[in-house]
């Protein structure tokens, strides 16, 4: 099992960053365009403890995925890959308030490939993938809610 890090804050509310992060069409704003990320389908436009959504977007080829979220609390939720690329994908969600109107988004994955030695040897590819990946979330959240000078 691998993990996955990344973090930074934003200057906006929590309350705001969080309802953005909750609903459903957050991913389709803050997914690098390359990725082609489309929703096919969700339990509901917002997340809650249950919901489930189904995707597709391309990573290597076009593929799809279908995700549950297991855990929601205040400023934090889970979801976890039910089918998908990879053999475990548990991906947690933070929030954390940062001092007046500023908020920092936490993200920490853990996840497994399928394939054995050859899903291991791909392992340093999908950081690489998720570093730039998040990156661009990063980017694409402060746009959101930053103002530019």
């Amino acid at each position: 099992m691998r993990s996955f890090r990344h973090s930074f804050l934003v200057e906006a509310e929590i309350s705001k960053v969080w309802d953005f992060y909750t609903d459903i069409k957050h991913l389709e704003v803050i997914t690098p365009p390359e990725l082609d990320l489309r929703v096919l389908n969700s339990t509901g436009p917002a997340l809650a403890e249950g919901s489930e959504v189904w995707i597709t977007g391309k990573l290597v080829t076009r593929s799809n995925w279908h995700s549950k979220i297991t855990s929601m609390k205040p400023y934090e939720y889970v979801d976890e890959m039910i089918t998908g690329r990879f053999k475990v994908w548990r991906h947690a969600h933070k929030f954390r308030a940062a001092g007046d109107k500023r908020t920092e988004v936490i993200d920490e994955i853990d996840f497994e490939l399928h394939y054995g030695f050859i899903g291991k040897m791909l392992e340093g590819y999908v950081l690489k993938r998720l570093e730039k990946t998040f990156a661009h979330r990063k980017m694409a959240t402060k746009k959101k809610f930053e103002k530019t000078r």
